[in-house]
């Protein structure tokens, strides 16, 4: 029985890593990523005033992992766009998001019901770009470990990285929104994923690539479609990050912060002038007779 169930299992594994990801699965990604942009604080105000360049935003949602892989790779980054169907699909999903009469589609697709199958469909698409950039990274590079992971990584979480990009189309700069100083809860997990992709590439994790895309997408849509649920930005791998960054990493010393604060303090101290010193009792007096002096006159 227990054979039968690992058969089974690997069946339904392989039967999911093969099952394609155009057009359906690849039009929720391009729905759930334009969504994101149309949350952008003026960005609906944007696509009226120039089109282009919201369309220039919708394709960097949709496409910015493909760019920045070919990049890392020294390929041409515009080569996915020779992909006519996508980017037309693309294009379309974004036209009807921001120009549908009385926002007909967006209302359909925002809709929390379907939105969370969207997200869904959406982490299958992006586990199995993790798979096929760590897959087509060992393919030029058979012993180039960081290189997979990199391109991997880029290939599940680019519309991220290149947030700041993108926010320059629209007009806006906000460096401290840097994805790298802040990673979100997918950009997370496409790096611990391309770890693992990485490991099982090199043989030195005992798994079928079918097996662990299937595990790791079933994991993914799990946090994803619970998070969206939510309305949660708590990441799962929080209470692991915080038993293990302070170990290995170290934390903010208080006796250097109550050092730094002594410092500030003293330093304020410094720059202020202190108090006149109080008037005695016979200055007082004098001041008072000379005030009744006034009144009398």
């Amino acid at each position: 029985m227990e054979l039968a169930g690992a058969l089974q299992l690997g069946e339904l594994a392989a039967a999911f890593a093969a099952l394609p990801v155009f057009p359906l699965f690849d039009m929720a990604y391009f729905i759930v990523s334009i969504l994101y942009l149309k949350y952008e604080p003026g960005a609906v105000e944007m696509s009226h005033k120039s089109p282009f360049a919201s369309w220039l935003c919708a394709m960097l949602h949709c496409f910015g992992s493909y760019i920045l892989a070919d990049l890392l790779l020294g390929e041409s980054p515009i080569d996915y766009f020779s992909n006519n169907s996508s980017v037309i699909l693309a294009t379309a999903v974004w036209y009807l998001i921001f120009f549908c009469p009385m926002n007909i589609f967006y209302k359909c697709v925002s809709f929390l019901p379907m939105k969370l199958i969207f997200v869904a469909m959406k982490e299958v698409v992006r586990v199995r770009k993790i798979a096929a950039g760590v897959h087509h990274a060992h393919h030029r590079y058979h012993h180039g470990w960081f290189i997979m992971m990199a391109t991997g990584w880029v290939k599940g979480s680019g519309v991220a990285l290149m947030s700041n990009v993108e926010q320059l189309l629209r007009g806006v700069w906000k460096p401290e929104t840097n994805e790298i100083l802040h990673m979100s809860f997918p950009t997370k997990a496409s790096l611990y994923g391309t770890v693992l992709f990485t490991l099982q590439q090199t043989h030195w994790l005992p798994i079928s690539e079918a097996n662990l895309i299937f595990f790791f997408t079933m994991f993914m849509i799990v946090c994803k479609v619970f998070m969206t649920a939510t309305h949660s930005h708590a990441s799962p791998f929080a209470p692991v990050e915080n038993f293990i960054c302070p170990v290995f990493f170290g934390s903010v010393s208080s006796g250097h912060t109550n050092h730094h604060h002594n410092q500030h303090g003293a330093s304020h101290e410094v720059s202020h002038p202190p108090p006149p010193p109080a008037k005695s009792k016979e200055e007082l007096n004098e001041g008072t007779r000379k005030r009744k002096a006034k009144k009398a006159e």
